[in-house]
């Protein structure tokens, strides 16, 4: 399938990328804004998702708050990268597996209903591949928002910053959630279809969503594009040690600049991994990413610490996080 962002199936996902609807006939709001009708939206977005632009139409949910999860990865070898990607990508908790520039070159995120789990993962991938998986969990998110404007607009208010809450999620916030893992399905009152699933009604499955994104759970509830198929191949994960007692007031700064989706304290390990500040940064071109970089590394203070860039080169696994699923070698 060619992309443009032109593409009109492509525009109207872009512009739902966040605050789909929740109403009984949301496909009917979508696709007003391009005169469309309510069966014309769902055969659009449908349509670029069995493509594979659309990832799900679904919950972004903020780390840590329902289950738990990390960030972690393995220096392989060269010549058994394939071999190792493949072991962690049968483990159903890891949700995103890439490889990336480095001596420490796979990495993937592992996501499950609780620490145990997780570290059950780690524990079975280092068994089952014989190297040692590098564990770097997260201590503080600054911004998260991977649902940036294709085209490059300013966020102009769009992107929210990672607040912290109080919220207690319920067992049946999990049940909701796990139930919408693969996403809404493409039908005329997708909230019915999960509603049915779970043995709720419609109205009860759209209050508990409007409850955890008014209370920061679901950071984002939309369209999840994968980028990569959109041609935003140059994505970078930009990573500096900074001091303890600076790194909060770097990150902030950081965090405004609009190139940066993502950006995150996490757990040092030296002398392997000396670094505690994460930054994604998507891009069409290196030279574009790079540049964005240079310039927050400038504006923030960021020059004067040690740092390196890491940009992807294959996708091996993306898909959404899983909360309910126990890993393969866990008890």
């Amino acid at each position: 399938m060619s992309v443009s962002l032109l593409d009109p199936a492509i525009a109207l996902a872009d512009l739902w990328q966040r605050d789909f609807p929740l109403d009984t006939h949301p496909f009917a709001i979508v696709g007003q804004a391009f005169g469309l009708s309510e069966a014309d939206a769902i055969d659009t977005l449908q349509g670029i998702h069995e493509a594979g632009i659309l990832g799900r139409i679904g919950a972004a949910v903020r780390p840590n708050t329902v289950g738990a999860s990390t960030l972690a990865a393995i220096a392989v070898p060269p010549e058994r990268l394939d071999e190792i990607a493949e072991i962690v990508n049968a483990e159903p908790c890891v949700n995103h597996n890439y490889e990336r520039e480095n001596e420490i070159n796979l990495w993937f995120v592992v996501t499950a209903d609780c620490r145990t789990a997780v570290t059950d993962v780690l524990t079975t991938i280092e068994k089952r591949t014989g190297l040692s998986v590098l564990y770097l969990p997260l201590e503080r998110s600054y911004h998260i928002d991977l649902g940036f404007r294709l085209a490059g607009a300013k966020r102009d208010g769009m992107a929210k910053h990672v607040r912290e809450t109080a919220f207690q999620v319920e067992p049946p916030d999990r049940r909701l959630l796990c139930a919408l893992e693969d996403g809404l399905p493409f039908t005329s009152r997708p909230y019915l279809e999960i509603a049915n699933q779970l043995g709720w009604t419609e109205a009860q499955v759209l209050q508990r969503l409007e409850t955890l994104i008014e209370n920061g759970i679901i950071s984002r509830f939309g369209c999840i594009l994968r980028h990569r198929k959109i041609g935003f191949k140059a994505n970078a994960m930009a990573v500096w040690n900074v001091p303890d007692d600076k790194v909060d007031e770097i990150a902030e700064n950081l965090s405004t600049f609009d190139a940066v989706t993502l950006c995150y304290r996490r757990t040092r390990r030296p002398p392997t991994w000396p670094y505690n500040l994460f930054a994604m940064i998507h891009g069409r071109a290196r030279s574009d990413v790079m540049t964005e970089i240079a310039e927050a590394e400038l504006a923030t203070g960021l020059a004067a610490y040690d740092g390196t860039v890491l940009f992807s080169k294959r996708c091996f696994k993306q898909r959404g996080a899983t909360f309910l699923t126990k890993a393969s070698g866990a008890a």
